[in-house]
């Protein structure tokens, strides 16, 4: 999963390992919480996405799940690997009675954009925020 974070984040603090299995396991504990991780046929871990469902009281109680952190690595990547994360987290979110799911990309290139829309997600819907936090 490291590496996978660091392919998508390439300039972030590298992480102890201590750290990132307190974080990891802390993650893995959130209700609502799923990470789906595509294997190569090499057996590396070439492609994941982070999912989480939230309850809501609004749309009869339906909840809404938002996705993050979709990532192949770059050696793995127009294998199908990513959009089979991506569609298991969206049928998982389905499965859980759903009525939205979301998922926000920082990524400029049109070919990302494009892989968006071939998965199912339309922009031009809503008009997505980002507060960041305040540096020091």
């Amino acid at each position: 999963m490291l590496a996978l974070m660091a392919a998508l984040n390439p300039d972030d603090p590298v992480l102890d390992d201590a750290e990132a299995q307190v974080t990891w396991s802390r993650l893995l504990a959130q209700p609502g919480v799923s990470v789906w991780l595509a294997e190569a046929d090499d057996g590396v871990a070439a492609a994941s996405c982070t999912a989480i469902i939230v309850p809501n009281l609004t749309r009869g109680a339906r909840s809404y799940a938002l996705i993050e952190n979709v990532v192949t690595l770059p050696g793995y990547r127009r294998q199908g690997l990513a959009r089979a994360v991506l569609a298991t987290a969206v049928a998982h979110a389905w499965q859980a009675d759903c009525y939205k799911v979301m998922l926000s990309t920082s990524a400029r290139d049109p070919g990302v954009v494009d892989f968006y829309r071939y998965c199912g997600f339309r922009d031009g819907i809503k008009t997505g925020f980002v507060a960041t936090a305040p540096t020091a």
